[in-house]
């Protein structure tokens, strides 16, 4: 025990420290939301990782689709790493780190009121954020649930309680770049803790072919009565695995506390260096995480899923690991959630400053008041969630998959599309946007309260999630091709940074030939 809380000291009292030393760089908005657009590829990649994965992941989503499709759960962590990370940079990253510092804006409801020469738009935007942005918020605390009973025998409102004080003092203090160097140092945590974590659990089972051997003789007939489908190829059910790989991949590309990492890269160099730190970071954590969960199975003697939930499978996986790979999974779990907190409340803080109050409710809110308002309401994003988390542990409402679930489907069924097509297609119209606004948020709220009048397959919020974006991809086109035109001299003014000239040398360009 000793040695558990002694590491937990270090680890909490490094990131306050680092929080203010970057304070410094946190006087202005720019500074503090976007860390002055001077954040490197290592930072920039770590933090977009450390984003993406978090206690949701190692603890909810491991454990069920682990439990559910064995083996095969593994496809949702190559589908993150090439999809979500590695597609997301290369088609993503230059254009928005160009356009949005062309549009002087910081936040993605910004960019679609400057896009589509809309105020009201960026207010619907910066509210639905607020929204759903909440209770996957929540969700990134119930992960530490159970890990943290199982290590400390502490009381879980107590561990929610003092990881919303910590995160809220760093953040708070440093802003994106205390959150960035953070996320470096708990990226690291994470990628040295799963590996670890992996080569116990695997040695426990008597080795990595052992293990498969010995998930190749689970069955369960409620699932798939086929011998070894736990340890085969695409699992037991492969059309609802390729809708997680769609929700928990292509879903980023439409959540603005993802994208709004590329609007604060540096330079061109550390996009290309950052793409590939990204893409290896995926592989390793979103990978390992959903491997180690496809061993679930074999540890079924330790848990009771029925009465227990999917949330306990990987707790129940960790439980007999020695007391120093508990500390590591603690701290790798703490480092994940904390990362994303404190993405996810930046991201709706600066949005509800920026994009709602200001000039909305406060007509002349000046700089160092913005400071001021994301500020506290970076405390206030962290209390609500933070009390949510507590009443829906002792409620019992739902699993953690579930709450991440329907925000991602709402917030990337709004999103991404607008946001993609706004980059690339210049015919895309402001009536487009709408229909993609009400579409993503109105299915998914539609889905949690009528879910069983929905079709079996879309009954599920993940499937569901998966199908508003895709269907999203399809309406901004056809909506755009049948409604009223956008101003084209608008629209190529903003287009018309894509058309800068630049000087690069000659390893980038063979340039014009010499007649």
């Amino acid at each position: 025990m000793f040695l558990k809380v002694g590491i937990l000291v270090v680890f909490f009292a490094i990131f306050i420290a680092i929080g203010l030393y970057c304070r410094k760089n946190s006087t202005d908005v720019n500074g503090f939301v976007l860390g002055g657009r001077s954040v490197g590829p290592w930072l920039t990649a770590f933090a977009y990782g450390t984003s993406y994965f978090s206690a949701v992941i190692f603890v909810g989503y491991a454990g069920q689709f682990g439990w559910k499709y064995g083996i095969a759960a593994t496809w949702v962590g190559i589908g993150n790493a090439l999809i979500g990370s590695l597609l997301a940079w290369v088609i993503l990253g230059r254009r928005t780190r160009i356009m949005t510092q062309h549009l002087d804006s910081a936040t993605m409801p910004a960019f679609f009121e400057k896009r589509y020469d809309s105020s009201t738009l960026k207010i619907v935007a910066s509210a639905i954020i607020f929204v759903f942005l909440i209770p996957y918020t929540a969700s990134l605390y119930n992960g530490l649930s159970r890990l943290f009973a199982m290590a400390f025998n502490a009381d879980y409102s107590v561990c929610i309680i003092i990881m919303a004080v910590l995160t809220a003092i760093y953040v708070v203090a440093g802003g994106y770049m205390a959150t960035a160097i953070n996320d470096f140092i708990q990226g690291c945590i994470m990628i040295i803790g799963i590996i670890a974590v992996i080569g116990a659990v695997l040695h426990s089972q008597g080795g990595f072919m052992a293990a498969l051997d010995g998930l190749a003789q689970v069955t369960d007939e409620t699932v798939s009565s086929t011998p070894g489908v736990f340890n085969s190829f695409f699992g037991p059910e492969p059309l609802n695995l390729l809708g997680v790989v769609i929700l928990t991949s292509l879903g980023t590309w439409g959540l603005p506390q993802m994208v709004q990492k590329f609007y604060a890269i540096e330079s061109e160099k550390a996009i290309n260096k950052g793409t590939i730190i990204s893409t290896f970071f995926a592989l390793i954590v979103a990978g390992g995480c959903y491997f180690l969960g496809g061993f679930g199975r074999l540890f079924s003697d330790k848990v009771d899923v029925a009465a227990e939930g999917f949330d306990a499978v990987v707790p129940a996986m960790l439980s007999t690991l020695p007391d120093i790979l508990i500390a590591l999974v603690i701290l790798l779990v703490l480092s994940a959630s904390m990362s994303t907190l404190a993405s996810l409340v930046i991201a709706s803080s600066s949005t509800l400053t920026i994009d709602f109050l200001k000039g909305t409710f406060v007509k002349n809110m000046g700089e160092k008041q913005e400071v001021l308002t994301i500020r506290v309401l970076l405390v206030v994003f962290i209390a609500i969630s933070a009390v949510i988390a507590i009443l829906q542990y002792k409620s019992n409402v739902t699993f953690i998959a579930q709450l991440m679930g329907v925000s991602w489907g709402a917030l990337a069924g709004a999103f991404l599309a607008p946001f993609l097509y706004g980059l690339y297609w210049k015919k895309t119209t402001k009536a487009a946007i709408w229909a993609s606004f009400i579409w993503g948020a109105g299915i998914m709220t539609l889905n949690l309260l009528f879910r069983p009048a929905f079709p079996l397959l879309l009954q599920s919020p993940i499937n569901c999630g998966a199908f508003a974006m895709l269907f999203s991809l399809i309406l901004v086109p056809v909506v755009s091709w049948i409604t009223r035109k956008p101003d084209m001299e608008k629209v190529n003014e903003c287009f018309s940074c894509y058309d800068r000239k630049v000087v690069v040398s000659a390893k980038d360009s063979l340039g014009d030939e010499i007649e």
